[in-house]
């Protein structure tokens, strides 16, 4: 399998953990010329979340969070700012970012809040 389709795999099975978790998936693989979003998620009475999807096959080179750097945010940002512009979503909304792990796309770490 392909990175791509591991990636695409590892979105598809932390959606179905979100709503596991008591969220509605808003969107799945939202783009925009300049942006993508991995998953737009919202849990009632809390807001939008924006989230990134990290899959590592292994933890030797680093968990997926370990790529969650500056430069990651700020496209995190970015992608968020154009989602709200064409949306024209006015609520609140934060960054998040899921991890998974392992051949069978366990999640192994969430982080609600980025910033």
């Amino acid at each position: 399998m392909t990175n791509y389709a591991h990636g695409h795999e590892a979105e598809k099975v932390a959606a179905e953990w979100l709503r596991g978790q008591g969220y509605k998936i808003i969107a799945l693989n939202w783009r925009d010329a300049r942006a993508e979003i991995d998953i737009v998620a919202r849990r009632k009475h809390e807001p939008l979340r924006l989230i990134e999807v990290k899959y590592r096959e292994t933890d030797r080179q680093g968990g997926g969070l370990d790529y969650i750097t500056p430069a990651k945010l700020r496209q995190m940002a970015f992608a968020a700012e154009l989602y709200v512009a064409r949306e024209r979503y006015s609520g609140e909304y934060t960054l998040a970012a899921l991890e998974l792990s392992g051949q069978d796309y366990v999640v192994s770490g969430f982080i609600a809040e980025l910033v």
